[in-house]
């Protein structure tokens, strides 16, 4: 079952943003970043359970309706200075991640479980990329492009994500845009949109994943895998 780019991004529009990580260590990121050698950091890093991370352990670790666990300077700060970091996206069935950029990093997504399909624009006049992952597949997103995921299968997805920053950022796009001024949003939308009652939908920061299109809930459901709603 497919979806197109426009579904995906008017669903998207009432959704959650994606999630902002809190610092587990501030001062130690702030002290690996101004060491002298390699050697200091060693000394910054002294336990052997400062090299060690659990993506399981993460608060965003979960499939109802899905969330991305982190590994990045933030949550891991053995993680500074080596230009990468990693991510762990759980997709509970018919679960997605909203239109969204990364605009330090590139993102590499390797499929392990389900079946994830995937959208890339990189830019104006660039065409849609669609892809459509299972197990052992993967897909590129180019740094600072728009993209997003939805698991289109009646059981969980999980893909492994790799980043060449340790500070990738993420920004949601229709958070984003409808924080603007209303003259602004008001302007691009066109005359006649109810701009504060759109802005009004659209919730908080959460794990990173939303429940998707009322069409592939209901297909599961004709299965027998009922889906509840999260919000």
């Amino acid at each position: 079952m497919l979806f197109s780019s426009i579904t995906f991004f008017v669903v998207a529009i009432a959704s959650l943003a994606l999630a902002v990580d809190t610092d587990v260590d501030p001062g130690l990121v702030a002290n690996l970043r101004t060491a002298d050698t390699n050697l200091d950091k060693m000394n910054l890093l002294s336990k052997d359970s400062d090299w060690f991370f659990d993506f399981c352990k993460s608060d965003n670790y979960n499939f109802s309706p899905g969330g991305v666990a982190w590994a990045n300077a933030a949550t891991f700060p053995a993680t500074v200075g080596n230009g990468m970091s990693m991510a762990i996206i759980n997709l509970g069935p018919c679960a997605m991640l909203p239109p969204h950029v990364h605009p330090r990093a590139a993102k590499y997504a390797v499929a392990v479980a389900g079946t994830t399909q995937t959208f890339m624009i990189s830019e104006n006049g660039a065409r849609t990329v669609e892809e459509t992952l299972t197990p052992m597949e993967m897909t590129i997103f180019q740094a600072g492009s728009i993209h997003w995921m939805m698991n289109i299968g009646c059981e969980n997805a999980q893909l492994v994500t790799a980043f060449n920053s340790e500070d990738p950022g993420t920004q949601n796009i229709a958070n984003a845009f409808f924080s603007f001024n209303s003259n602004v949003t008001e302007t691009v939308l066109g005359d006649g949109v109810d701009v504060d009652k759109i802005a009004g939908q659209i919730a908080a920061v959460g794990t990173g994943a939303i429940d998707g299109p009322e069409q592939c809930r209901a297909a599961c459901a004709k299965k027998g895998k009922f889906i509840k709603r999260n919000y």
